[in-house]
């Protein structure tokens, strides 16, 4: 399984692994059943999650049922619980929709809930983040995880999200990170597969964030008003739901 998984992530382009994911959630689903774990998600409950990775593999993360990463869980927890996403009337944006994510928001009724992408089958919209077809204000909220990463210029891509968002309106921008450095690592001259994986963790990333992402956003006009959402989980939550705990839970929003 710890070969295999990546192989598939490589090989299979991201549009038909979508569309597969559909036809095998429900088998594994099934074969996963127990009480040892839960996804806040689609609250189904699990012997374990399964392994996920592109270089290395990660064990437990992948729920059986909706695909949820542990990422996902902990953005859902958050829009739960530090946010009015689930009761207030919202014009959504979701850059690259998580499928574990596209029919829970497309049925709330309180969302106007928009899709975007370059090339994913869930994109009601295909754009470049960069420069987007919509008119300033435009959003109460936008949702772009781990999508900055591989965008060329992701300062011009912030601004653009920042542009789009209304007055008092948010962002939930996660990224990949190494809080381990304190500079964002990239280098345009970097341009082979193999190099950008090795120094970007991904063959298709421009750059790895470090303990600057935040500042980088606030170069865009985002301010952070909530504290880190991470520091708030109990450890049982974090073992139950298999959560990151190092990850940095924020909403970045526009003064």
């Amino acid at each position: 399984m710890k070969r295999i998984i990546p192989f598939i992530l490589r090989v299979v382009p991201r549009p038909v692994l979508i569309r597969l994911s559909y036809s095998v959630m429900h088998i594994t689903a099934f074969a996963f059943k127990g009480n040892n774990v839960e996804c806040p998600v689609c609250e189904g409950k699990f012997r374990k999650f399964l392994p996920y990775g592109y270089n290395q593999v990660r064990e437990g993360v992948l729920c059986p049922r909706c695909f949820s990463l542990e990422r996902h869980r902990l953005l859902w927890l958050f829009l739960q619980r530090c946010t009015d996403f689930f009761a207030a009337q919202h014009k959504v944006l979701h850059v690259a929709p998580e499928q574990c994510f596209y029919n829970r928001f497309r049925k709330q009724k309180n969302l106007e809930y928009t899709t975007a992408d370059l090339e994913s089958p869930l994109a009601d919209v295909k754009l470049d983040i960069q420069d987007m077809p919509f008119q300033d204000n435009t959003f109460d909220i936008v949702i772009c995880n781990h999508v900055l990463e591989h965008v060329a210029d992701d300062k011009k891509a912030m601004k653009e999200i920042h542009r789009i968002i209304r007055p008092e309106g948010f962002a939930i921008l996660q990224v990949p990170a190494d809080y381990g450095m304190e500079k964002t690592h990239e280098d345009p001259a970097i341009t082979d597969p193999h190099e950008r994986e090795k120094h970007f963790r991904q063959k298709d990333h421009y750059r790895l964030y470090g303990i600057d992402y935040t500042e980088r956003l606030k170069e865009a006009g985002f301010v952070v008003r909530n504290q880190n959402f991470t520091d708030q989980l109990k450890g049982d939550e974090i073992k139950r739901y298999r959560l990151p705990a190092s990850e940095f839970m924020v909403a970045y929003y526009k003064q």
